[in-house]
């Protein structure tokens, strides 16, 4: 049953005011956290778990305590392990999550409640939290920067050979599996179940090693391994058939996985013959880059050093007062110029009124986005034009204002380095699609609310 919260220990606290004092900011962010609203959202996530969750069973870890471990990981840049054994030795940590003298939750459970929670309530609890800041007057939103930045997601180097490798172990294993549930139960021999995995690794080794000094060697190798995982491919339908319509808990499993990753192999296999024997340019958006992470896009953004990205391009809105107040991940390698009216649109949104000034790079710039911008109400409308100017253009850029607005929506790029190294928006550690949304919008909540927790101080002080 959904329990929400501990009773609060007096004793506790009374150790506490004895002993330690909490920090001012994170005491800031413990206030913030008592908002009913930003409770409630978490809640009714968390409440979905089961039909019954909320009316029967035993009582579960508090849904105070999940929202303030969360947050405790996502401020302090933590994985789940580590943030189970801090809570756990710290008497303020215990304090800020209201676990008091109870068990904290370990970091399975931690795991369970957090993929409860969707990309749609964190953007609502985002938003909530900018509604707060405007309330304490650390924004008034009349000023918008907005930029891209790419996230990466945790995989390898996505070579057609380690490709292929990965997609004849994940059958491999699988099909180990299913041995065990049906074995008996069929009239297959062993070959059917066999996990060529061995062989698949010696292959992609001997690829790696020639490919560069001997092509057709190389190409010989190639041919072996998409054989190898075609064997495997086919061994994983034969055992996808026999299982036919039996759904008891652990055939399940193993179909869902079946199911899921022969297309995702076959497609591995289609992109490695079009590129490799026949030489194919296939198009980035036509490419699986990792069969786990299937949701990874190539971006090429032209940055000095790293020419070429694997993971999704997010689009971010900031206002003054250093609130990110959106974040959209988008679809491969959008256009910068399509973000530039839903960030309007966005804000609009949640002030209620267009932003005085807004701002974004040469790679938005279109007279349609300036026009657009200026119907809306925005007074300044801050869009270098890239490339070649006519003499009013470059007038129109020399305006004070416009210079000053251009040496304002720089800080976007220290804001966009402030998440990457402080709140691990660098490379998502999530898995799947669903993960990578979770890990952004944690990422930038965790970002306003140290951020407001720290203006509120700096005031006092």
């Amino acid at each position: 049953m959904l329990q929400d919260r501990y009773e609060t220990d007096k004793f506790f606290e009374h150790i506490i005011k004895l002993t330690i004092q909490m920090d001012p900011v994170l005491g800031q962010i413990d206030e913030l956290l008592d908002d009913e609203e930003l409770y409630q959202l978490i809640r009714n996530d968390l409440a979905k778990r089961f039909p019954l969750t909320e009316v029967t069973g035993r009582k579960s870890t508090p849904v105070e305590v999940i929202l303030r471990m969360l947050t405790i990981k996502q401020l302090y840049g933590l994985s789940y392990e580590q943030t189970e054994y801090q809570v756990r030795d710290s008497l303020v940590l215990r304090q800020f999550c209201r676990v008091y003298f109870n068990d904290v939750p370990d970091d399975t459970t931690l795991i369970r409640w957090a993929n409860l929670i969707e990309a749609e309530t964190l953007t609502a609890f985002n938003q909530r939290v900018t509604k707060i800041a405007t309330k304490l007057k650390i924004t008034r939103g009349r000023k918008l920067r907005t930029d891209g930045t790419v996230v990466e997601t945790n995989i390898h180097a996505p070579t057609d050979s380690h490709l292929l490798e990965d997609c004849v172990r994940v059958i491999g294993r699988t099909l180990q599996g299913a041995k065990k549930v049906i074995s008996g139960q069929t009239e297959f021999s062993d070959e059917v179940f066999r996990n060529r995995i061995r062989s698949a690794r010696k292959t992609a080794r001997q690829i790696r090693r020639l490919i560069a000094r001997q092509k057709e060697a190389g190409k010989q190798a190639y041919r072996k391994l998409v054989k190898i995982t075609q064997q495997s491919v086919s061994q994983a339908k034969q055992v996808l058939e026999a299982f036919g319509k039996n759904n008891q808990q652990p055939v399940q499993r193993l179909k869902d996985t079946l199911e899921t990753f022969i297309p995702r192999v076959e497609q591995v296999i289609d992109q490695t013959i079009r590129r490799v024997f026949q030489d194919e340019k296939v198009p980035a958006d036509e490419k699986l880059v990792s069969i786990f992470e299937h949701h990874t896009a190539i971006i090429r953004r032209g940055k000095a050093g790293k020419p070429v990205e694997y993971g999704r391009k997010i689009w971010l809105s900031e206002v003054d007062g250093g609130i990110v107040t959106r974040w959209d991940v988008l679809d491969g390698n959008a256009s910068d110029k399509l973000q530039w009216v839903p960030s309007l649109d966005a804000h609009q949104q949640l002030f209620g009124k267009p932003p005085t000034q807004a701002s974004a790079d040469r790679g938005v710039f279109s007279t349609d986005n300036e026009t657009e911008a200026k119907t809306r109400g925005v007074k300044q409308v801050v869009l270098p034009k890239p490339g070649k100017k006519s003499e009013k253009r470059r007038q129109h850029e020399k305006q004070p204002w416009f210079r000053r607005a251009r040496k304002w929506h720089n800080g976007v790029e220290g804001r966009i380095s402030v998440l990457k190294r402080c709140y691990n928006l660098d490379r998502c550690l999530n898995h799947g699609q669903d993960g990578f949304h979770r890990w952004v919008g944690w990422g930038v909540i965790a970002h306003n609310l140290n951020k407001v927790g720290s203006t509120i101080v700096a005031r006092s002080t």
